[in-house]
């Protein structure tokens, strides 16, 4: 493989420290790779570890206190160090790396998506928000500037395997995988008194706090689930939830002629990350590899789509098409926000998206600027409650 320059978005998160480790794992084994830049939002002393090791050409912290912080104790290291957003979007779009990981979280992360795609960098992403709310206009920046947009979740990665080699008018189901959270097997009764250290105890995944809440409502498996439309061009009524506990399959896809293919293996953000930087190729890697004689239980069910609202709001926004996805994604993060300082109760937070959608009077024709205020508008009205 040729020489790779990275920029990494939220290098200090779960998916962050991941792609990171997948780096090395890539340089270890001959790829000649070189980071152009790290941010972090205001975890410095892990960055600065990253920086030590990585030698990144710009590092940008978006806190400002704790920017001013690290620069008065940085020292030996030619690493330029920002703090003005407008100076991260343009090293986003002027830099000359070859791909960009957005790893950030919510929807913070989709302007620097279309910059970068904008400047015909690939980007791949773990930024499922960036397709929820704009994946139409994300997928026309794609074809004008022949971008490549890959997908870093381990379930739409998952399908993206699955589809080598096929034809995509010969797929009649997509099967993503859920692993059902800490509530799964909880009554909508008990789910009333759950509280937030409860909601933060995944059962298989290690994420950071918003991810792991949107796991515990299904509102992750629901952003998917669009994400997925725009991915892959999949009408909704191809794409099919199915809890799997054990988090072993991650997508499957059902063909016209009745075979099934699925991807396999362990509960590891590694594996997808590495796909999106190496693909279409794949590179050896040291990761935990599966044993069949511990994994040796694969079961399935379908969600309670009563008891988790979320992944039920979710379909009905994507179905009646328009601007429904933005006021979900904007009312979900706010929602989520709001139980995580103890504001509202769990079960509060689908009450809080549907009160939002219900409002909300759709547009079909938009554009960046109409999503935008949109988000802000949604955002707004919730915390006049608040």
């Amino acid at each position: 493989m040729k020489k790779i320059k990275i920029g990494i978005l939220g290098s200090t998160g779960s998916i962050g420290c991941n792609s990171l480790e997948v780096i090395r794992n890539l340089i270890n084994n001959g790829i000649d790779i070189k980071i152009a830049f790290l941010t972090t939002n205001k975890q410095t002393e892990l960055l600065k570890e990253q920086v030590k090791f990585y030698n990144p050409e710009f590092i940008f912290i978006n806190d400002r206190k704790k920017s001013e912080e690290f620069i008065k104790g940085f020292t030996g290291n030619k690493t330029k160090v920002l703090n003005q957003y407008s100076d991260l979007l343009q090293i986003i779009r002027e830099n000359d790396y070859d791909i960009l990981i957005n790893s950030l979280v919510g929807f913070a992360g989709l302007n620097p998506t279309i910059e970068a795609l904008k400047s015909g960098k690939n980007v791949a992403l773990a930024n499922k928000e960036s397709m929820v709310v704009a994946g139409k206009l994300i997928n026309s920046l794609i074809k004008k500037h022949k971008s490549k947009l890959l997908p870093i979740d381990s379930e739409h990665s998952a399908i993206l395997q699955c589809l080598e080699g096929e034809k995509e008018n010969e797929v009649s189901k997509v099967y993503l995988t859920a692993s059902g959270g800490p509530f799964r097997n909880f009554s909508r009764e008990e789910m009333r008194t759950v509280n937030i250290e409860q909601a933060l105890n995944h059962p298989n995944w290690k994420m950071g706090k918003k991810i792991t809440i949107d796991s515990a409502t299904l509102m992750n498996k629901g952003l998917e689930i669009i994400e997925a439309r725009w991915l892959f061009d999949f009408p909704s009524e191809l794409i099919e939830v199915l809890i799997h506990p054990q988090s072993i399959i991650h997508s499957m896809i059902e063909f016209s002629d009745g075979s099934i293919k699925a991807q396999l293996g362990v509960p590891d953000m590694k594996v997808p990350i590495q796909y999106a930087l190496t693909y279409p190729n794949r590179v050896k890697s040291d990761f935990q590899k599966m044993d069949f004689s511990i994994y040796n239980t694969l079961t399935f069910e379908k969600p309670d789509i009563d008891k988790f609202e979320c992944l039920k709001l979710a379909y009905e926004s994507l179905n009646n098409d328009g601007t429904y996805t933005i006021v979900l994604n904007a009312a979900n993060e706010i929602a989520v926000n709001l139980f995580l300082e103890s504001k509202i109760g769990f079960m509060d937070i689908p009450k809080i998206i549907r009160n939002s959608l219900e409002k909300h009077k759709s547009v079909n024709n938009f554009e960046l600027e109409d999503i935008i205020e949109i988000d802000k508008l949604t955002r707004l009205d919730i915390l006049q409650d608040y």
